[in-house]
């Protein structure tokens, strides 16, 4: 078993425009004590300033992990997905779309634009804070990550 006290502290951006998944992965960080950083943005084109630590991001940290929406305001997740992809800086970045479309397109399309995984919230509290909890886990005591 590994001691949870060796385990790295990754940042992950949840790019997220409902508050009430904002609120249930913060909660799912709190309540399996993730240590990780989590840092949210509220739409595609605060996502792809973060990455490029433009205007108010400036000190943003380069993110571990991202876990991505689908259906966002102003840049989708789907746009979002192609400049990370195509951006040799940052397509090394894993990034699971979480999204609430079951649509095969969406499925299809994510895996097309190199999405690392692709999980469909559940809507039970109880089932999406596991979920959560497990892409953590897998991210962080499974998975090399690059630095």
């Amino acid at each position: 078993m590994t001691d949870p006290t060796d385990l790295k502290v990754i940042d992950v951006l949840l790019v997220e425009d409902d508050d009430g998944d904002v609120l249930m992965t913060r909660e799912a960080f709190e309540h399996y004590k993730i240590r990780n950083q989590l840092h949210v943005v509220r739409d595609g084109e605060q996502a792809v300033a973060f990455l490029r630590r433009e205007g108010q991001y400036a000190d943003a940290p380069r993110p571990d992990l991202i876990l991505l929406d689908l259906n966002l305001p102003r840049f989708d997740g789907r746009q979002v997905l192609a400049e990370i992809k195509a951006d040799a800086e940052f397509r090394m970045i894993p990034v699971v779309v979480l999204t609430t479309s079951e649509a095969e397109e969406d499925i299809l399309r994510s895996y097309q634009l190199h999405a690392n995984a692709y999980v469909t919230k559940p809507v039970d509290f109880d089932r999406f804070i596991e979920i959560i909890r497990k892409i953590d886990e897998f991210f962080v005591t499974v998975v090399k990550l690059p630095r």
